[in-house]
């Protein structure tokens, strides 16, 4: 783990201690010794010091020579979604609207350069890959990620952009650093996205975001839909009128709460 210069008040045991809690995934749910120190950066004795921290706090089970997190580690996103609203907010908007339009939908926030889950209503499984809250994506390739980086002022999204390097998850995906720049564009100015399999090949996704009572975007809220279903702008024309609907009783709701 290359080491960078930092304030006076950085903690790094701490940094790397959850380094190694985030070294786990969904496609990584158990690690070895070696695997955790590959992917932290950290040497092995570290990397062992750190797992066997976290297995006596019982946030890590160790199962032989592999280590997979506790339920327990639940806890650390349960603080934040019960100190923030707007989960709680959305949740029966979303229902309402997965049940009107019978697909799924979600609601995101931006965290670095990743869409992170904070409430889904799922009802059919459209990805290879299983959705939950706490489920990270880049956000270049995502629906939600477009539309929060379109609520960025100009120079936070330059700075988002800055030394950005999209990875293609299918060739649909916006690799381009100025074509992303200009999608953002264009989903400012028209106030939604729309996202094809750029994300996941049969994966088409609209969005739009959500804004508090002083006008900033907070989240954003999406539908996704099968692809092969209808042409993009049939998915336009059928999903975004209730998608606008429900994100407008959720910003009511929220312009309301304490």
């Amino acid at each position: 783990m290359a080491d960078q210069p930092r304030e006076d008040h950085y903690v790094q045991s701490l940094a790397r201690g959850l380094s190694v809690i985030t070294a786990f995934g969904p496609t990584t749910p158990e690690l070895s010794l070696s695997d955790v120190a590959r992917s932290t950066g950290l040497t092995r004795a570290a990397a062992r010091r750190f797992l066997l921290t976290l297995v006596d706090l019982g946030y890590v089970r160790q199962e032989g020579k592999l280590f997979r997190l506790t339920p327990r580690v639940l806890a650390l996103g349960y603080a934040f979604l019960s100190s923030v609203s707007l989960p709680g907010i959305a949740g029966p908007h979303l229902e309402r609207l997965a049940g009107e339009v019978h697909e799924s939908s979600s609601m995101s926030v931006l965290d670095g350069r990743d869409v992170v889950y904070v409430a889904r209503v799922p009802t059919s499984r459209i990805m290879t890959v299983s959705i939950n809250v706490g489920t990270r994506f880049p956000a270049y390739a995502t629906s939600m990620g477009q539309v929060l980086l379109a609520g960025l002022d100009d120079d936070a999204l330059e700075e988002h952009l800055a030394g950005l390097d999209p990875v293609p998850t299918t060739e649909h995906t916006l690799t381009s650093v100025e074509a992303l720049r200009s999608r953002v564009r264009q989903v400012r100015s028209q106030g939604f996205a729309l996202v094809d399999q750029e994300l996941e090949y049969g994966l088409r996704s609209l969005a739009a975001p959500v804004h508090n009572r002083a006008g900033t975007v907070v989240a954003a809220v999406n539908v996704s839909t099968q692809a092969s279903r209808v042409g993009p702008e049939e998915t336009r024309r059928a999903l975004l009128p209730p998608l606008l609907k429900a994100v407008a009783e959720i910003e009511n709701d929220l312009s309301r709460s304490p």
